[in-house]
């Protein structure tokens, strides 16, 4: 909404409500005439008895009852937001308030008859103010028998403000219970009813009215207590619900079932009162209980298909200007609802990520996690996220959190996990860029020192120490068979060749951060992933090796549609062409050879892929990071309550024992399992060949071409 639309139709009230704006008035009544000055004077002596004298109100109200702002504008009411997947299958409903809005003529007769017997069975006569209505209540009043005379219109005009107010202070205000408030509800009524017909303003309140236990509008309290629809409301369940409005929270039928029996009584003695009931069909209700079924609430990424997702896309939203400039606007709109979100989530990955995990990693019984995302190269489109933890907010109850473990810690996810030698691909593309050939070569011992390295800011950096994981053997080694074997000593000394500021600045290009927002660390065992980070940061830029070069900001949402003009937005991909196509081609033709007696020997796909494995010191987590031409994903395991102290040592998960958890021995798996699903529908498409260059390390890289940096 914009600010103009924020400040027109109800600035005149929000002005009337905070000043004075009968003061010096004087006995203006006496020179004025009409129904709106008779309705406010009556309304302020008889409804608000505390209010005074019919001379003190005639005095200081009736000018400016006259003067009062009148055109209150009716716009559609809050709903919710819906998310779909690209697909366009519903998975999720996100509501501030929970409503969904029906028609008159999709509510049951009973339930209007029922809400006119108890408020305002003189509805379809009076004109917004009820002169008989008032006289009643103002004499029960003054028996000691407290009484309101606001018809349905009034009550109507008061929910509007209501539900438009932007603040607590705009709420109070339209619900205070002060001559002020009751004669801009008034004027407002009396408005109302000249421009619409008392068919939609009943409408109207049906579908605004809260009716408890979290339901706004008539159809989700249906739903809510009866686990039926509006229209198929029967006498009884509407007398319930019509006795709800004047009260939700003390007849709420769930907490005080009690009072609830007591108020819908009366609601039928009145529906046989005003004749729309006979008495014996409400004495049969009367007798029965309150037949309730409720219906859990939803309107919340906690009840969704894939919560983690659905939570990521409204985080996303509310930090994108997709939906408006400023936060405020954003904040405003998705509080507001009435849109669907047409999301980038594959289901077909989705759910073959969830079925992967679930089977290697349980969540019942274990303190091991897995947390797996997927990107669509070239486009940044974020096709899934799993992991095995369910959604819930019981830190108590294991295999629960409400931490999206694929993402940073800004997006709702956690602090990030060292990703291992799922780095040294970066170490890779900072050397072929520089023109350092397949055939660079090291004698690569089981373990060595190095030094000599220095920093970004040009400072010396101390020996370091590294050794070959268990896996890797000691010998010479060139780019293809160290990254085939992932030796770490190769790593070590190709990342002090290329330089380790270059080879950290390679990883910034390709959109690699840390997931707690803090600065990407330049130490000496970068190459060897001693950086936290999410799984989402590593699918996307695997994503950009795959779109040769080319890397897109990550994004879940594809367009977003407004429910009641159609108008659809479009969001489009952030992409910039950050290393050389030629760059990409050769890590790509690097990485697909761990797939042939490599680190990920047996885990192909049976089309091109390319990946690595990750393993961190110790095994405090393990990784796979792998993709095809059309999909990128990454896979992280680890223990809950920290990898540092927990290792993926002599561990049992999923029913197996693992002397230690390798990249390529749970992770992998997973992957494989989880990748066959989401590109089962997807051509089998073939990587750029290799260039030529790269083969001969003395060679120097071919001119790059005018459209190298194309998308």
């Amino acid at each position: 909404m914009t600010e103009s639309n924020r400040s027109g139709p109800f600035r005149g009230a929000r002005e009337f409500l905070k000043g004075d704006p009968f003061k010096g008035r004087g006995d203006a009544l006496l020179r004025l005439s009409g129904l709106g000055v008779v309705a406010g004077l009556l309304s302020a002596a008889l409804v608000l008895p505390w209010a005074g004298s019919i001379g003190l109100v005639a005095r200081d109200t009736a000018a400016g009852f006259m003067a009062m702002p009148s055109d209150l504008e009716v716009p559609p009411l809050s709903s919710r937001v819906l998310l779909t997947t690209d697909g366009g299958e519903p998975f999720a409903e996100v509501a501030e308030r929970e409503r969904e809005v029906v028609g008159l003529d999709e509510i049951s007769p009973w339930m209007t008859s029922a809400l006119m017997a108890i408020e305002d069975d003189r509805f379809y006569e009076h004109s917004g103010l009820d002169l008989r209505g008032v006289l009643r209540a103002a004499t029960r009043t003054a028996q000691g028998d407290t009484q309101g005379g606001s018809t349905l219109t009034q009550q109507y005009v008061k929910n509007l403000l209501i539900e438009n107010a932007e603040s607590e202070e705009e709420i109070e205000s339209a619900s205070a219970q002060t001559l002020n408030r009751k004669l801009v509800e008034l004027r407002y009524a009396i408005d109302i009813e000249e421009r619409h017909t008392k068919d939609e303003i009943l409408e109207g309140y049906l579908n605004l009215s809260y009716f408890g236990a979290g339901a706004h509008g008539i159809e989700v309290a249906a739903k809510r207590y009866f686990s039926v629809s509006a229209a198929e409301l029967d006498p009884g369940q509407s007398a319930l619900l019509a006795g709800l409005v004047r009260g939700p929270s003390f007849y709420d039928p769930l907490s005080n079932p009690e009072a609830a029996l007591e108020r819908r009584n009366l609601v039928l003695d009145r529906m046989v009162a005003t004749e729309v009931l006979g008495a014996e069909e409400a004495a049969g209700y009367k007798e029965s209980d309150l037949g309730l079924d409720p219906t859990p609430r939803a309107g919340s990424c906690s009840e969704s298909d894939y919560p983690f997702f659905c939570d990521y896309t409204m985080r996303w939203l509310k930090e994108s200007d997709l939906l408006g400039e400023s936060a405020a606007e954003r904040e405003q709109l998705i509080s507001r609802g009435g849109f669907t979100v047409r999301t980038t989530l594959d289901a077909a990955a989705q759910d073959a990520a969830q079925a992967a995990i679930d089977k290697r990693v349980p969540h019942e019984d274990s303190t091991k996690f897995a947390a797996q995302a997927f990107v669509e190269p070239g486009s940044g489109r974020v096709r899934g996220l799993a992991q095995n933890l369910r959604h819930g907010f019981d830190d108590e109850r294991v295999g629960t959190t409400s931490i999206n473990l694929a993402v940073d810690q800004a997006e709702g996810g956690s602090t990030g996990y060292q990703a291992g030698s799922t780095f040294k691909p970066f170490t890779l593309a900072a050397a072929l860029d520089e023109g350092l050939g397949y055939g660079t070569s090291f004698s690569a011992p089981k373990s060595m020192s190095i030094s000599g390295m220095t920093n970004c800011e040009g400072g010396r950096m101390s020996s370091w120490s590294v050794r070959n994981a268990g896996e890797s053997d000691g010998g010479s080694h060139n780019m293809i068979s160290g990254t085939k074997g992932s030796v770490n000593t190769y790593f070590a000394q190709l990342q002090k060749r290329v330089g380790l500021c270059d080879t950290a600045e390679m990883a910034k290009k390709l959109g690699v951060h840390r997931a707690d927002g803090g600065e990407l660390g330049v130490w000496s065992s970068f190459t060897l992933g001693d950086q936290e980070v999410s799984p989402l940061t590593m699918a996307a830029a695997y994503a950009t090796f795959a779109a040769r070069g080319q890397y897109c900001e990550p994004r879940p949402v594809r367009s977003v549609t407004d429910d009641e003009t159609g108008e659809e937005t479009k969001a489009g991909s952030e992409c910039e062409q950050v290393i050389k196509k030629r760059t990409a081609d050769g890590v790509n033709h690097l990485l697909q050879q761990t797939f042939n007696g490599g680190t990920a020997n047996g885990l192909g796909l049976g089309r091109p892929v390319a990946g690595k494995t990750g393993t961190t010191d110790s095994a405090a987590y393990a990784w796979f990071a792998g993709y095809t031409p059309n999909l990128a994903s990454t896979v992280a395991v680890g223990d809950v309550r920290g990898g540092e102290k927990h290792p993926l040592q002599g561990v049992s998960i999923g029913g197996r024992y693992y002397g230690i958890v390798y990249g390529g021995t749970l992770p992998g798996p997973i992957w494989q399992e989880s990748m066959r699903g989401a590109t089962a529908s997807l051509p089998a498409e073939s990587f750029a060949g290799s260039p030529g260059a790269f083969g001969d390390p003395k060679a120097e890289p071919p001119e790059e071409k005018e459209d190298d940096s194309d998308a």
